[in-house]
């Protein structure tokens, strides 16, 4: 194995220098008009927060929101839309702190803390990646399952070789992975308009739906289910991956340039993340429409979700088209979380692997216990393990939010870009609203299984 040169050293190729950014190959790679019209420079920074909008669609947040307007018919959208806002919030913060202090979060983390603390804050971002891509190798053999009749067991292991599909995409460049997202995207869009329009929902409802409502905190179901979509919604990974993919732009060291990248990438983020709210809530109506409005209000598994919706729906192109949008949602998150893998591990441990070699290791700690779980539980014991997993991102959520809170709001780090006081106490009033949810979440549900 090859060694390189590091002021004069030799050392393992796996070594980073301490200034050497994460996903350092297409570091500042993609160029960005500095003159001309505004919308020209602005379609340069079209990318990252289509990336970013795939951790809000999930195979996770599939059972979340099947679950949720199942059983509670239109009233968890209010929820769908807080998380969204809160999401929205949350990645405009991320790309401050990486156009205001050229690093990612990880990096930013290692900068700002000693090392213990970095370290445990790179241990629970690891849990949430490993969380994330446990959802994914659900949600990819279910699809899987449902289009070929492929059995879960096999289509749990066939999951690895989604490693193929990311080397072939990073091959090409950076602006092909984005491309495959975006075309995704618009297939799992697409694949929701008939299903919809067949459940032919009460829209008077719907409009109700985004409402609050205070039994979101009253009913320990509700509020389990509620925290699960935040957690499918405000995913943790994705706060260190947008901070990473923001850079790949070349937008300029100038105070105007930086400003005007984070306006653009602000604009990306925040239209991507309306369209990831608005595929979200079409899960959640389907559900609601098809199931709870017929009386099925214990759906909690995408595969009863499927089996249920020609029946009930009347109509064999439904389900299909669902398990369509399923697979492809599995494949996105796929690419993002490998990303997102490593610019953590990147970030904060200041080593570098190959991406295969960090999607392997990812990906067999997720196989494993949805391996066990689809062997000894089945289909039901998935769909519940894919909840749990929305649940475990959730309560790993302060552990990314705060460290972002707190680095934005600092002057000597952030220096022009730092947050100003009223955007510091909005995201400060987003993380005590996620701490004081899992809090009670856990005095709730503790020594109680899952909700039946």
């Amino acid at each position: 194995m090859a060694l390189r040169l590091s002021g004069g050293a030799a050392v393992a190729p796996w070594r980073r220098g301490r200034g050497e950014p994460s996903l350092a190959d297409v570091h500042r790679s993609i160029p960005v008009r500095h003159t001309g019209a505004t919308w020209r420079k602005g379609l340069a920074f079209i990318g990252p927060g289509y990336l970013v909008a795939v951790g809000y669609m999930d195979p996770g947040n599939w059972a979340t929101s099947l679950a949720g307007g199942s059983r509670f018919g239109y009233q968890l959208l209010f929820v769908a839309l807080l998380s969204n806002l809160m999401a929205i919030v949350l990645q405009h913060v991320c790309a401050r702190v990486a156009v205001g202090t050229g690093r990612d979060l990880a990096q930013a983390c290692r900068d700002a803390y000693p090392r213990p603390v970095a370290w445990i804050l790179w241990l629970f971002a690891e849990v949430a990646i490993i969380a994330t891509d446990l959802a994914e190798v659900i949600g990819t053999a279910i699809g899987l399952n449902l289009l070929f009749g492929i059995p879960l067991e096999l289509g749990v292991l066939i999951t690895a070789a989604d490693v193929l599909l990311i080397l072939w995409l990073q091959a090409r460049g950076f602006r092909w992975i984005e491309a495959f997202v975006i075309a995704l995207l618009a297939v799992i869009a697409i694949c929701f308009v008939i299903p919809i329009a067949l459940a032919d929902p009460d829209w008077g409802a719907v409009l109700r739906g985004f409402a609050p409502t205070a039994r979101v905190v009253t009913d320990p179901d509700m509020l389990y289910l509620a925290l699960g979509i935040i957690g499918a919604t405000v995913m943790p990974h994705n706060l260190y991956l947008h901070s990473g993919v923001v850079q790949t732009r070349a937008y300029g060291d100038s105070p105007a340039q930086r400003r005007e990248a984070l306006r653009f990438a602000t604009i990306d983020s925040s239209i991507a993340l309306m369209g990831a709210l608005t595929i979200n809530a079409a899960i959640l109506i389907l559900a609601a429409a098809a199931f709870h409005m017929r009386g099925e209000t214990a759906i909690a598994d995408i595969d009863k979700a499927h089996f249920l919706l020609a029946p009930l729906l009347g109509s064999a192109i439904a389900p299909t088209l669902f398990a369509i949008a399923l697979l492809c949602c599995g494949l996105n998150s796929t690419v993002t979380a490998t990303m997102a893998g490593q610019i953590v591990m990147e970030g904060f441990l200041d080593i570098k692997l190959a991406p295969w070699l960090r999607r392997l290791i990812t990906r067999m700690a997720a196989i494993a216990p949805a391996a066990v779980v689809t062997m000894l539980h089945g289909e039901s014991g998935a769909g519940k393990l894919l909840i749990f997993s929305q649940v475990v991102l959730s309560l790993q959520l302060p552990f990314a939010v705060v460290p972002l809170v707190l680095i934005a709001a600092d002057r000597a780090r952030m220096g022009d870009l730092r947050a100003p006081g009223w955007l510091v106490a909005v995201v400060s009033l987003i993380a005590m609203v996620i701490i004081v949810l899992n809090a009670k979440l856990i005095l709730d549900f503790v020594g109680m299984p899952t909700w039946n």
